[in-house]
């Protein structure tokens, strides 16, 4: 990891969580400041709001956990980029397997969802993994690639460096299976390739984190890979305690 890459250690409460939760959460890092890795906690966006009120003072960043692609007008229920950043996120993921999944959503779009908040002046938390049946027939570099390639063709390059990239292996999100630290660098190490041949520094700047039943207890080592630089945290991103041991073993 390099001196510009300061770790990042984002949690990802999905459809999950309260305001009793946020509060919990506030008291438990009140007195707890002292990290080595910059903090994101991305609630449901019906809780953006009250996270920015409990969390910002404590030292974390806000996100959103989708946004629309598009800018305005009669879309029931979607969250443009500009209101992301002005409920007040500095990141927003996009991309998320379980978004491809559930609402069907394609390379291009994620990577227009990416473009959007570049313009609004939010960070995109970009999402790329594979299924299991494609590791299984070797294919998972190819398959990533893909996911890449059209966020590559769509994002300026001078703005590349500014997205966060999540390797997040779906057969290991949810599951409770984690790719070994060595499957994890082994991905992370390749997107950096593929990013270096496009601009070498944007690699060395752009952070890659890794997600995928990511926990105290293996945490360190995953982040202790070359080309980790951080996690995008599920389930153990609900309790305080957990959380904080995850962050604790980013360092830079």
């Amino acid at each position: 990891m390099t001196d510009v890459r300061k770790p990042l250690v984002a949690g990802n409460w999905k459809m999950n969580g309260s305001i009793a939760l946020l509060n919990e959460f506030s008291g438990y890092f009140a007195d707890k400041r002292e990290f080595d890795c910059e903090r994101v906690i991305c609630p449901p966006s019906v809780f953006i709001s009250t996270a920015n009120t409990l969390m910002k003072p404590l030292g974390f960043a806000v996100a959103g956990q989708d946004v629309s692609a598009l800018d305005e007008g009669a879309h029931t229920g979607d969250l443009s980029a500009t209101m992301m950043a002005e409920a007040g996120c500095q990141y927003t993921i996009v991309g998320h397997s379980e978004r491809r999944t559930d609402h069907n959503e394609s390379n291009q779009l994620i990577a227009d969802k990416a473009k959007a908040l570049l313009a609004a002046g939010v960070i995109p938390i970009s999402c790329v993994g594979e299924p299991l049946e494609v590791r299984e027939q070797g294919q998972e570099q190819a398959f990533v690639a893909d996911q890449l390639s059209a966020l590559f063709s769509t994002v300026d390059l001078n703005e590349l460096a500014q997205v966060v990239i999540a390797y997040e292996p779906i057969w290991a999100i949810g599951t409770g299976v984690t790719a070994s630290p060595e499957q994890a660098q082994d991905m992370h190490a390749f997107i950096r390739s593929a990013i270096a041949a496009i601009s070498a520094d944007a690699a060395a700047r752009i952070r890659l984190l890794y997600g995928g039943s990511v926990k105290p207890s293996n945490a360190e080592e995953l982040f202790s890979q070359t080309d980790i630089d951080g996690g995008l945290i599920g389930g153990a991103s609900l309790k305080p305690e957990d959380f904080a041991a995850i962050c604790q073993a980013a360092k830079s």
